[in-house]
């Protein structure tokens, strides 16, 4: 069985950095995703869905180094369900039920404006940091 996953979104905060016990490196890092649509009585909508990646060892490197908040990125990865199979649900301080959908990426794409260069770390490769292009 395979299980494949991949958004495009800006991250909402800086991504944050730290070591397991036996020293690997983890990144954590939060992407919104926004879709607009219109209803059939014409009204314009937005819906943005949160995600909660998680990157390990190079790729955790990479990605606490090359982003920030507000950039656009691509990740590639599995998601991470409850239990159950579904989406970790919890209440927020304010009583409202809500949902987290965690990823584990297995390839991040760093996207920029049109004409800048674009590195891509994953998939099995480990680019050398003279190698990325920024």
């Amino acid at each position: 069985m395979y299980q494949h996953i991949v958004i495009v979104g800006r991250l909402g905060a800086d991504p944050e950095m730290r070591y397991t016990p036996s020293g690997a490196p983890v990144t954590t890092f939060r992407v919104a995703t926004n879709r607009r649509y219109t209803d059939s009585e014409g009204n314009s909508h937005d819906e943005t869905t949160w995600f909660r990646v998680t990157a390990w060892r190079r790729l955790a490197e990479t990605c606490n180094q090359y982003l920030a908040k507000g950039r656009l990125v691509l990740v590639d990865g599995r998601l991470n369900p409850d239990e159950s199979g579904n989406p970790r649900i919890w209440t927020g301080k304010d009583g409202v039920a809500r949902a987290s959908y965690e990823l584990t990426a297995t390839a991040v794409k760093f996207l920029s404006p049109r004409g800048e260069p674009v590195a891509e770390v994953g998939l099995g490769e480990e680019l050398p940091e003279e190698e990325i292009p920024f």
